[in-house]
């Protein structure tokens, strides 16, 4: 490990960190998913600090962060002590989610105490929560002692960090940040978000890598999407993070090709004739592009395994992004609800895709 990168067993440095938080600065840190860019939740100049930073939306409500509750000797974590500063009502489907997925990759969105601002919120009357597994993201929430604003640690609309040197990358001489290096994120895409502001069935706002089957398997809760229930009006939903039609975007553009259609996809592009890059299951035999005439083409294995997909995406997209190629071309991932985050991920990076895309802000 580098020199200049902060031990991962260092309190001092967690101290450090939960202090910078305190004074009002910035503190990039790792949770399972990606890496967050942190403020007091509490500091609307510190809140303002990341929208600014990131060149985001001020309108696009931010996710708070809280620290699981130590277990010591109780047989139950006592959560609604932790959400009682941020939420107005905690309801007992509520509690069977969290007891049964947090801490972990699961946001859920409730009824905002009215002491949340609303700067955080994005002017909504909702506020979005979760509990990072992450042993560094808990160690310096513990030690804050209070929320942490965390949207990904990038310029906003582009692709999510998932290790510490993807921070540096992006903020490199503009930022004067302090990264908290806690290695490689597990799960590789942001959280699943639920909505359970209305106060009956929560919806799926976001997919993730917890799905509403693995949901309902370990709690007998279910999880509609927008749209299914006539019920749900969808306009009345609130807005959360990560929900724009550009998110996730590379610089090169990025397009999905069906199974069998990759020479399809070369065709679409007959202005983008030098250099593909076409990435290929694991599990599929090569697709012979190398004979493609005026093209080059190179072939990237990707895993036909979701949740390794899921792992590798952002990393895979990243490294990608900086070998010069014309044209990213990418499988369309297969029908089912454990494909549904990276689909949701890939359908918005190819959307904001491509050098001069300034579509993220008025999406």
């Amino acid at each position: 490990m580098p020199n200049n990168i902060p031990s991962l067993q260092s309190s001092a440095v967690i101290s450090e960190a939960a202090q910078t938080l305190r004074d009002g600065g910035l503190v990039a840190f790792p949770t399972e998913t990606v890496y967050g860019l942190g403020a007091d939740a509490k500091n609307p100049e510190a809140v303002k600090k990341i929208f600014s930073t990131k060149g985001r939306p001020s309108n696009h409500p931010l996710i708070v962060h809280v620290a699981a509750p130590d277990r010591f000797d109780q047989a139950e974590v006592d959560w609604s002590a932790v959400l009682s500063p941020w939420v107005r009502d905690l309801s007992e489907q509520a509690l069977v989610l969290i007891h049964a997925f947090w801490p972990g990759p699961l946001t859920l969105v409730f009824k905002k105490d009215k002491s949340v601002l609303s700067e955080v919120t994005g002017g909504q009357d909702t506020v979005a929560i979760r509990a990072p597994a992450h042993p560094i993201a808990q160690a310096l929430l513990r030690k804050f002692k209070g929320g942490v604003v965390a949207p990904s640690a990038n310029r906003f609309g582009k692709i999510s960090p998932t290790n510490a040197a993807d921070v540096r990358s992006e903020f490199e001489g503009a930022l004067d940040l302090m990264i908290l290096d806690g290695g490689d994120c597990e799960v590789g895409i942001e959280s699943t978000i639920l909505d359970l502001s209305s106060g009956g069935t929560p919806v799926l706002l976001r997919p993730g890598g917890i799905t509403p089957s693995e949901i309902l398997a370990k709690t007998g809760i279910e999880v509609f999407r927008p749209g299914e229930q006539n019920t749900i009006d969808q306009k009345s939903l609130p807005r959360v993070s990560g929900s724009l039609r550009a998110h996730y975007a590379p610089n090169t553009p990025l397009r999905m090709y069906s199974s069998g259609q990759v020479l399809d996809a070369l065709t679409e592009f007959p202005d983008i004739k030098s250099r593909v890059a076409v990435a290929v299951w694991d599990s599929e035999s090569s697709l012979g592009l190398e004979d493609h005439p005026s093209i080059d083409v190179e072939e990237i294995s990707i895993s036909s395994n979701p949740r390794h997909f899921a792992n590798r995406l952002y990393r895979t997209l990243r490294d990608l992004d900086e070998q010069g190629w014309d044209l990213i071309l990418v499988p369309e991932p297969p029908p089912g609800e454990e494909w549904d985050g990276v689909r949701d991920r890939l359908q918005r990076a190819c959307f904001g895709s491509g050098p001069s895309s300034s579509s993220q802000d008025n999406s």
